[in-house]
């Protein structure tokens, strides 16, 4: 008789009841039959979420409001403080002991007058304090120096011939005319407030994911559950929520992190970055980028390096918030560290307990159970409420261990609480705005809010011949910082 060959998954019997390796089939040795194992394991469908909620988006939610906008610039004006000061002043020796030397830069102009009184006071040395009557000055503008020459009421000289002073601060508290005096030429002497300006510029943030139509069909044995709702053995299910939620994240966290370019950086990023090619070859300062929330902080707000846990540290930033807005409700979003650093602070002015500790949970029962953290707490006339930001803590953005260098060290932000009254340019009017909010660009035919739309052949687009399913993402936003003066950014 004909023999076949070869033979697939033959069987060779035996002449007892045995197992062999001839007669069963094997499904595990890498063999043609090799689709399995023998035994069926026992198969966790659900995918084990270790990392929990893994979006980090809320933030500017908690804090803020978002506005629709049709400029490329938002701009708006903030007003300066009331009375007139200045800082670094240097005060000369011999025959210029009452000569002070006013530092005038750019933007600022010299508007102590004759017979004006001021304080004259040394950061240096607490004890040196003159108050003397102005007798001659000069509304001098930069690039020249203001000197304003004054006579103290109860010494002979600012500088009694000890060597030149330096980093003096003087400011007016008021005048002194004689009986029947006149002030002078009022042009001279007519103060006019000027407003300080700021401005930002949203940029546009994409994303897209793609998957084949082939792969839309094609069932995984993993069960898709996502925080988006998702759910089903279609893995593309999951990976386009994912890419959702990443975006979503990412469109708070470029309003967090954006920094403007200067502009030789914004020269290389047009020569290098294929979507700026259009732009002219030379680029702009601020013309690439935004100005984030931290990247504001830092050029205008307050900046405390190295807290370590201490009241007097606490106390450095209450001494600062009074000397700016004095807003009495702030919030304080802080990584795990430092948050942890302000319960220890707080449980050590708790008089109640051993060493401080509060029972807090159950009617300040010792019994019933221990807390030990703080959601909130009142220092001097200020509230301040404490939350742990997600942000700082993740360790894919600016978390992680004790043993993790993260970026530039940023342990926490102080965000003042309510809303400020600006002047909005192209209303023309004062409006009440959250101090942090954030701008998208949005018209009748078309809002840029979030963006989403799908391109391909596959999943209910037919706008092309491409036998895929693109999903695209767009926003077009910016962050407006404003009285960035009273924000208090912590920094290791």
């Amino acid at each position: 008789m004909g023999v076949l060959s070869p033979q697939f998954g033959s069987l060779v019997p035996s002449s007892s009841t045995q197992t062999l390796v001839s007669n069963y089939l094997n499904f595990n040795n890498g063999g043609g039959n090799d689709f399995a194992q023998q035994y069926l394991p026992e198969i966790y469908e659900a995918e084990v979420e270790r990392y929990g909620n893994r979006t980090l988006a809320g933030f500017l939610r908690m804090v803020g409001a978002e506005m629709p906008m049709s400029s490329d610039q938002v701009v708006w004006s903030e007003q300066n403080r009331l009375h007139i000061s200045y800082d670094n002043v240097a005060c000369g020796i011999g025959g210029a002991n009452n000569t002070l030397t006013i530092p005038i830069g750019a933007g600022v102009v010299n508007t102590i007058f004759p017979n004006m009184t001021v304080v004259i006071m040394d950061p240096a040395n607490p004890a040196f304090t003159v108050k003397a009557i102005v007798t001659a000055s000069g509304a001098i503008a930069a690039p020249a120096t203001g000197v304003v020459t004054v006579v103290p009421y109860t010494r002979a000289a600012v500088n009694a011939g000890a060597g030149a002073l330096a980093g003096l601060k003087v400011f007016v508290y008021g005048s002194e005319f004689a009986k029947g005096s006149t002030l002078g030429t009022l042009s001279g002497q007519s103060i006019q407030p000027v407003l300080t300006t700021f401005s930002n510029k949203p940029i546009i943030i994409r994303d897209r994911y793609a998957v084949a139509g082939s792969d839309t069909a094609q069932i995984g044995w993993v069960e898709v559950a996502g925080e988006d709702g998702t759910s089903g053995y279609l893995w593309y299910l999951k990976a386009e929520g994912e890419t959702r939620m990443r975006f979503e994240d990412y469109l708070e966290m470029a309003m967090i992190e954006g920094e403007l370019a200067s502009a030789a950086q914004a020269t290389a990023i047009i020569a290098a970055a294929p979507s700026f090619a259009g732009l002219p070859a030379a680029g702009i300062a601020g013309s690439i980028g935004t100005e984030g929330l931290f990247s504001a902080i830092n050029n205008g707000g307050n900046v405390l390096s190295g807290y370590a846990g201490s009241l007097q540290d606490f106390d450095s930033v209450l001494e600062n918030l009074d000397s700016q807005g004095a807003i009495e409700e702030n919030m304080l979003f802080l990584d795990r560290k430092t948050e942890l650093l302000f319960d220890n602070m707080l449980a050590q002015q708790n008089s109640y307990g051993a060493g401080g500790t509060s029972y807090g949970v159950f009617e300040n029962s010792e019994d019933m159970a221990l807390n030990l953290g703080f959601s909130g707490f009142r220092r001097g006339s200020y509230d301040f409420y404490k939350t742990s930001w997600k942000y700082l803590n993740d360790a894919s953005t600016r978390g992680g261990s004790s043993n993790f260098v993260n970026g530039d060290n940023i342990d926490g932000v102080l965000v003042p609480a309510g809303t400020s009254t600006v002047y909005d340019q192209l209303l023309g009017t004062n409006i009440r705005r959250p101090f942090l909010h954030v701008r998208y660009r949005a018209s009748q035919a078309d809002d840029r809010r979030m963006k989403s739309w799908l391109t391909g052949s596959v999943g209910g687009a037919s706008t092309s011949t491409l036998d895929a399913m693109e999903v695209n993402f767009l926003s077009e936003r910016c962050l407006c910082v404003q009285a960035r003066n009273n924000f208090v950014l912590f920094t290791a």
